[in-house]
C-alpha cells in the first residue's frame, strides 16, 4: 500500500515532536533526577510522587487541565499573551509542553535509578583529586550513568511517539500542524479507512517491538557485566 502525503506528514511530525520532547526532557530531567538521587530533603517523596503522577493519571486528565491553563483566562494563556507568543493550545509547542509533562517520569526515573546505583565512592575519590562538583558530574557520573541515559532517551522518545489522549486534547487534529501518527490512525478508523489504519498501526507495532527488544538486550548485556539498572 502506498503511503499518502498526509500519513507521511503525520509520521514526520511525530518524529519531530518526539525528538524535541526527548532532548528537552534530558536537559530538564537530568538535574531533577540528580537532585532526587542525592537529596535527603523531606520534600523528596512528595516531589517524586508529583513527577510520577503521569504514570497512573489518564492522559485526558492532564490534557484537560493543560487546556484550561492554556486558555485565554488560564495562567499559561495569560503569560504567553503577555509575552506576545499567542496561545499554545492547538499548536506544535503546545504539544511539546503537554508531551513533556506526560513523558517526564519515563526520563527522570531511569536517570534517578542510574545515579543512585553509582553510589558515593566514585564521587568521593574524585573529590580527593580536587575535582569540582561540575567536573565530577560530567567526568564521573555521566559516563557511569550512560545506560540510564540510553534507557531514558529510548523510553522518552517511544512514549512520546505513542501518545494519544494528551495530544488530541491539546492539539486537536490539524493536518501538518498537530496531527501526529496516533491521531491519524484514529482518523482513519473514524473514516472506515481500515487499510491505512492497518498500515500505520503495523508501523507502530514494529517500532514498539524494536524499542522493547533494544531495552531487553541492553539490560541483558549490563546484567552479564554485573551492572544491572
Amino acid at each position: 500500500m502506498e503511503i499518502s502525503q498526509t500519513d507521511m506528514a503525520a509520521i514526520w511530525l511525530t518524529v519531530r515532536l518526539a525528538s524535541t520532547v526527548t532532548l528537552l526532557l534530558l536537559l530538564i530531567g537530568t538535574p531533577i533526577a540528580w537532585w532526587l538521587a542525592q537529596s535527603r530533603s523531606c520534600l523528596k517523596a512528595p516531589i517524586g510522587a508529583l513527577l510520577a503522577l503521569p504514570l497512573i493519571l489518564p492522559p485526558t486528565v492532564i490534557g484537560f487541565y493543560l487546556l484550561i491553563a492554556m486558555s485565554p483566562d488560564g495562567f499559561l494563556g495569560q503569560l504567553t499573551r503577555a509575552l506576545g507568543i499567542g496561545s499554545l493550545a492547538f499548536s506544535f509547542w503546545g504539544l511539546v509542553l503537554a508531551s513533556m509533562l506526560y513523558s517526564l517520569p519515563f526520563v527522570v526515573q531511569p536517570l534517578q535509578n542510574a545515579f543512585e546505583a553509582i553510589g558515593k565512592r566514585p564521587l568521593e575519590v574524585a573529590a580527593t583529586l580536587h575535582s569540582s562538583p561540575i567536573d565530577r558530574f560530567f567526568s564521573v557520573v555521566v559516563p557511569l550513568a550512560k545506560p540510564g541515559f540510553i534507557t531514558a532517551t529510548i523510553l522518552g522518545f517511544a512514549h512520546t511517539v505513542g501518545e494519544f489522549g494528551v495530544v488530541l486534547m491539546i492539539g486537536g487534529n490539524i493536518p501538518g500542524k498537530t496531527q501526529v501518527i496516533s491521531v491519524k490512525i484514529y482518523e482513519h478508523v473514524e473514516l472506515f479507512e481500515y487499510g491505512q489504519a492497518h498500515y500505520l498501526s503495523a508501523l507502530m507495532i514494529g517500532f514498539s517491538f524494536v524499542v522493547l527488544l533494544g531495552l531487553y538486550l541492553l539490560r541483558g548485556q549490563k546484567n552479564k557485566l554485573g551492572m544491572g539498572f
